[in-house]
């Protein structure tokens, strides 16, 4: 296996509603962020791959649109990943570890305002008995959370605790759109959305979108002081079927952390891709973290949460603070699908 490291990490400032700029313009000054963060060009660039999702851009192979922001001149090798940009980034290690090349651009989109993303992402769902009944994200969520709360493993107080850490936590971070210090208590007073569920158990709606270099071996080391070195990296699927899993755990996500190894442990941090309160406290809960490991410094997806490139900024967040010399053991985690249906799990850690 060869070393493969995260070596630069870029995102844009996130925001409500990006009125005045396309995808293309969105990516373009962050790709260019992540290459001059570590001195290089595209021409050192071997493969490129990227995560988005065309339901949300309206139109068929929106990707080939977007692969105007790295110059697709003189031809490039590159793919894409119709998922979150983790899932590009687990793309792009494996073809690192083929030996073929030695570094990699991943990227990740969405502007999720110009539509109804809770109806979107209903497209997700099994198409013959699920998906006609238009359950949104939020009714699905809010069937986990009950779930959850009925087994007696969480509290609300619990779940406003994981709001109230998130949007405090992401007043450290510039590029978050929620913040806040409100206390549980004042979370708890605010009115209901759909019982279970307040307006601060979900994630806001977001425009946004963040890009990666990874490189192997000596190329890491030349490119980056402090890479952030990936030791583990694994993700796992469950059944569709919502009644076939219990959703107050998540096997995929222990079985890939298992993997990846995460029961090593000895983490400094984690960032979780949890976009709903109770599945901060499940993804937790099923990763064996105990109480001393501090989870999402930087907000996570409860502060800013464009969709398919959430999970990436996860991992790019963890690598960019490892680098930073603020921890050297991260945990890092995406989800796809309904209710935690798919977990990719990575392991990163520091040179020290």
């Amino acid at each position: 296996m060869r070393d493969v490291a995260i070596v630069s990490f870029a995102q844009s400032k996130h925001v409500r509603a990006q009125t005045d700029s396309n995808e293309v313009e969105m990516l373009m000054p962050v790709v260019r962020e992540a290459l001059d963060n570590v001195g290089i060009g595209m021409d050192r660039v071997g493969f490129t791959c990227s995560g988005s999702t065309d339901y949300l851009s309206g139109q068929a192979f929106s990707f080939v649109m977007t692969l105007d922001s790295v110059g697709p001149w003189p031809p490039i090798s590159e793919s894409h990943v119709e998922m979150d940009g983790a899932w590009a980034l687990y793309e792009a290690w494996v073809k690192l570890q083929i030996g073929e090349i030695d570094v990699a651009l991943i990227y990740a989109y969405s502007k999720s305002s110009p539509g109804n993303v809770r109806e979107v992402l209903t497209r997700q769902l099994d198409p013959y008995f699920v998906a006609p009944l238009w359950p949104d994200t939020i009714a699905m969520a809010g069937l986990q959370t009950r779930a959850l709360l009925d087994s007696g493993t969480a509290t609300p107080a619990d779940l406003a605790a994981v709001a109230a850490t998130a949007r405090r936590n992401a007043l450290a971070n510039p590029y978050a759109l929620l913040t806040g210090d409100a206390s549980v208590e004042d979370l708890l007073a605010q009115p209901m959305l759909a019982d279970p569920m307040h307006v601060w158990d979900c994630p806001p709606i977001t425009d946004g979108c963040a890009a990666v270099v990874i490189a192997a071996d000596d190329v890491a080391r030349e490119l980056s002081k402090n890479p952030a070195w990936i030791r583990g990296i694994d993700h796992r699927i469950e059944s569709q079927a919502l009644g076939l899993r219990d959703l107050t755990t998540s096997v995929s996500t222990a079985t890939a952390g298992s993997k990846a190894g995460v029961s090593a442990g000895g983490f400094d941090f984690a960032e979780l891709h949890a976009p709903f309160t109770a599945q901060e406290l499940i993804a937790r809960n099923s990763l064996g973290l105990d109480a001393s490991v501090p989870i999402n410094p930087s907000g996570g997806a409860l502060s800013a949460n464009p969709v398919m490139a959430a999970g990436l900024i996860r991992l790019g967040e963890a690598a960019s603070r490892i680098s930073r010399g603020e921890g050297n053991r991260a945990i890092a985690t995406a989800t796809s699908g309904p209710c935690l249906q798919q977990n990719l799990v990575c392991v990163l850690e520091g040179s020290a």
